[in-house]
């Protein structure tokens, strides 16, 4: 139900181009709230061939394959039905590595609706990685050995990119004097430690530092920056035995939804979170506190 709580703002949410994923649901969970939104994407090279996309994508069953094939879909089927319905949004597809996108991201979110009141940095970058050489040749998906490429690219896209769209942010909020602003970054559970994942979790945690150290000096300006930290999430990539696997170990009984995700983006986005700033929450079924 739209409550109007975000009408009159601006929001940019990066990271959307899965129509299943977690920025999706933010997008649209905003929207339904009354905020115009800019969203960004990036599509990467595909590892399948169209046709093998094709066959995930009718089997519709989660897995890598079909999880790859849904981030190849368009950002503009979700603008469109944003305007359907009658909001306002736009999107610029854009590879967050490099740093010259921030400028142009607001630059561009400006022209199009007006100058961000509400940034959401919900894109990332994964590979999976590991410190163990008997990993590498007992794992699939790609496992590669922690090296200073991979450790570089992880950075680069989970921490430099949302640091420097905040600081973008920050630069606009002062010269324009808005005294009202909300940032909310998307880290992980798992950003203390993840085997498999290592150099994924540690930008993540480097994220989360980002977001405390932004929330103590922003707060003057009447910005809050708060962490959202989703557990494990039903976004394509997850195939049905891992599903019933996670929801058997997870509290609340069940595997999470984007949606999930995006109420509580909605939420520390809107006034109602005004006395909140410099927060970590977790929000996964209770999932890190299995036994």
């Amino acid at each position: 139900m739209n409550r109007g709580r975000l009408t009159g703002r601006v929001a940019l949410v990066t990271g959307v181009n899965n129509p299943m994923g977690i920025g999706a649901a933010i997008t649209r969970a905003l929207a339904a709230e009354g905020a115009a939104v800019f969203i960004t994407s990036f599509r990467h090279p595909p590892t399948l061939s169209p046709a093998e996309m094709e066959r995930a994508r009718r089997a519709g069953t989660g897995g890598p394959a079909f999880y790859e094939a849904m981030g190849q879909e368009p950002p503009e089927a979700i603008v469109n039905a944003i305007r359907s319905a009658g909001g306002r949004a736009a999107s610029l597809e854009a590879d967050l590595a490099d740093p010259a996108s921030a400028p142009i991201l607001l630059e561009t979110c400006e022209k199009e609706l007006g100058p961000v009141d509400v940034l959401v940095n919900n894109h990332a970058h994964w590979e999976p990685e590991t410190f163990d050489p008997a990993h590498v040749t007992g794992q699939g998906y790609g496992m590669k050995l922690a090296d200073a490429a991979t450790m570089d690219a992880h950075y680069a896209v989970n921490a430099r990119a949302p640091a420097l769209l905040m600081a973008e942010y920050v630069r606009r909020h002062l010269a324009r004097g808005a005294a009202w602003g909300r940032i909310v970054n998307v880290s992980t559970d798992a950003a203390d430690a993840h085997a498999g994942a290592v150099s994924y979790a540690a930008s993540k945690h480097a994220l989360e530092s980002y977001s405390r150290s932004a929330a103590h000096e922003l707060g003057k300006y009447g910005i809050t920056v708060n962490v959202v930290a989703p557990g494990p999430v039903q976004t394509g990539w997850l195939g049905p035995d891992e599903e019933t696997a996670i929801a058997g170990k997870t509290p609340l009984g069940r595997i999470g939804r984007p949606e999930d995700i995006a109420d509580v983006v909605v939420f520390l986005a809107s006034d109602e979170a005004r006395w909140l700033t410099a927060q970590l929450l977790y929000v996964g079924g209770g999932w890190k506190w299995h036994p």
